[in-house]
């Protein structure tokens, strides 16, 4: 086989191809640059990894720039990727799996195809998530969840910690100030918190007997139909904490969810959890944070 052939009408046909049929471009990169990344793959075993080299000047003078030393690399790796169990995910750049292909862990990686698969996320922004390593900062639950295909719950993609920018670089934080910063970039932080969440209301007011309570927020999962009440502590998780959180749920059930929708969720973030108080917790429906500023 003459692969230096092979590779060169490979990658002429995609040039030619993402010329006549822009809106498809994608798929014709990554079947094409999956394709070549074999041969050179193959290539290697034959004539040695100088062969990139080789194949890179010649391709560089017989169709121009664009497929350097480095980028022929990436092919390779690309097709390596795959081959491993990386997911071929036609929603996503090259460019975006260019940003991926640095990283080893497979399942890592079809976590952040699936989001990209899932979302309309650039390359820049999924670069920022592998970055603030959200794979690394799911539960490990969530993670055993994703191998297994099992289905998910809305808490399963919540965070630990949950970042938060410090726009001010305050160094005392009352929960006024907590939430504050998260206000001022509610879209970051409903991506900590995973996919489907809207901002309803913050200090959501309830009357419970003859007194007002205030809600620190109050969000809606469209994707799971359920509401999420989020309380804010800038202390250690206490078993206080628990009966209160529990008490605004119920009445969010009683008073605001529609027989349609499924139970509302609870979020205690906190500045330190304690996994104890989660543990005796009879309630399955509300879940504890740490939050870390950023």
């Amino acid at each position: 086989m003459n692969y230096y052939n092979e590779i060169k009408k490979e990658l002429i046909n995609n040039e030619v191809y993402k010329k006549v049929k822009d809106y498809s471009k994608n798929k014709s990169d990554l079947n094409a640059y999956y394709n070549v990344g074999k041969m050179l793959s193959e290539a290697g075993k034959h004539y040695g990894e100088g062969i990139i080299k080789e194949y890179s000047i010649k391709l560089t003078i017989d169709i121009g720039k664009g497929y350097g030393i480095s980028n022929l690399k990436r092919m390779r790796q690309f097709y390596l990727m795959i081959e491993k169990g990386a997911l071929m995910g036609h929603q996503l750049s090259w460019s975006h799996y260019k940003e991926l292909i640095p990283l080893k862990d497979i399942n890592k990686i079809n976590y952040y195809i699936n989001l990209c698969e899932n979302n309309p996320i650039s390359r820049d922004e999924l670069k920022s998530r592998i970055k603030s390593k959200e794979y690394e900062r799911l539960p490990q639950e969530t993670k055993n969840k994703l191998i297994a295909k099992e289905q998910s719950k809305v808490e399963d993609f919540v965070k630990n910690p949950i970042l938060i920018k410090n726009s001010y670089n305050y160094e005392f934080i009352t929960e006024r100030i907590l939430k504050q910063l998260i206000l001022e970039d509610i879209p970051s932080f409903l991506k900590e918190l995973g996919d489907g969440f809207s901002f309803i209301d913050s200090e959501y007011k309830i009357k419970i007997g003859d007194r007002y309570n205030y809600i620190d927020v109050l969000l809606f999962n469209y994707i799971y139909n359920c509401f999420i009440v989020v309380e804010l502590k800038v202390t250690e998780l206490k078993k206080e904490h628990i009966g209160q959180i529990e008490v605004y749920m119920n009445y969010i059930d009683n008073n605001l969810r529609k027989i349609n929708q499924d139970k509302t969720i609870g979020i205690i973030i906190c500045k330190q959890d304690n996994k104890y108080i989660i543990k005796y917790c009879s309630d399955e429906r509300i879940i504890a944070r740490e939050y870390e500023l950023v």
